[in-house]
């Protein structure tokens, strides 16, 4: 088995609205896959499926090597966005319930080894109500890998997270996927995926829109935006074919009217300014995922 998922031609409706439509898509094992895509685009659905909480109405929808399974598969762990740990009970024990959910009755080590790999070890026998948030969140990652899944699917896992806590809990998916365990990352932030995912898939009405690594992604739309700096810290002048220039402290940005003008541009600004930097910038993901799902701009690439 060399995918975690695949997913052939499938569809899912709900009345007569086409939630995922003929979705065609593939998750290496031990890969971290980003999951993007806007609200209302499928893409809680596609996870649905992928967790065999929806059946599709057309297509195959394999998960590590079935087409058909049960909901709670043990081999799968799941962090939703909606969080739920049981408030009243006692971190240890909500850690050894869900553990046990999923067969995984000897879990007191690998319990101790997350906790004390998240700075929880203190909490342990506190009950889950006295938590921060950034430590519930702690606690509710811990919940969906202590049975050491081959798959899991995190759904927003950095979400509210202050920037310490964050940094904890994103070594922490690193240290799975070092271990073998394949990541579906669904996220809103873009910069996050951009950093983490080594694939990045985006559904949007329905339909695969983007699917590759960054740079294949980036590939596909014009780098057609500079960065500059000049060493007087003088102003940008103005030159024929660049539109958009924002000046933010010493740099200046702008955009090219042509793609592959870039040393036209150098030259004109080097035969007026002293330049100490130049730069083109690649689309970043957020600018490629703005551009696909704004309202009015028309999809683009496959």
């Amino acid at each position: 088995m060399t995918n975690a998922i695949e997913l052939e031609q499938v569809t899912k409706t709900f009345g007569r609205q086409t939630a995922v439509d003929q979705l065609q898509l593939t998750v290496p094992k031990g890969a971290i896959y980003g999951f993007i895509g806007p609200n209302g685009s499928g893409k809680t659905t596609t996870l649905r499926m992928i967790l065999r909480i929806f059946q599709p109405d057309r297509g195959r929808v394999t998960v590590l090597g079935q087409s058909k399974g049960k909901t709670a598969d043990n081999r799968l762990g799941y962090l939703p966005e909606e969080r739920g740990l049981y408030k009243r009970m006692r971190v240890r024990d909500v850690l050894t319930y869900y553990a046990r959910l999923k067969g995984a009755y000897d879990c007191q080590a690998e319990i101790n080894y997350w906790l004390e790999r998240l700075d929880a070890m203190d909490w342990a026998n506190k009950k889950i109500d006295m938590l921060s948030k950034g430590m519930a969140q702690k606690i509710q990652f811990i919940s969906s890998v202590v049975a050491k899944p081959e798959l899991v699917i995190l759904d927003e896992p950095f979400s509210g997270l202050d920037p310490v806590n964050l940094e904890s809990l994103r070594d922490a998916v690193f240290t799975l996927r070092e271990n073998g365990t394949t990541i579906v990352f669904s996220t809103h932030d873009m910069d996050m995926a951009e950093k983490m995912c080594d694939t990045i898939f985006m559904i949007f009405e329905g339909k695969k829109v983007l699917d590759g690594t960054l740079s294949s992604i980036q590939a596909r739309y014009p780098a057609n935006r500079v960065r500059t700096q000049f060493a007087d810290d003088s102003p940008m002048p103005h030159l024929p074919g660049i539109q958009g220039v924002q000046t933010t402290g010493r740099f200046h940005e702008f955009t090219m009217n042509q793609e592959g003008q870039s040393q036209k541009i150098l030259e004109q600004l080097a035969n007026q300014r002293t330049i100490s930097h130049f730069e083109i910038i690649k689309p970043s993901l957020h600018d490629i995922f703005v551009q696909i799902a704004s309202p009015s701009k028309i999809p683009t690439g496959n």
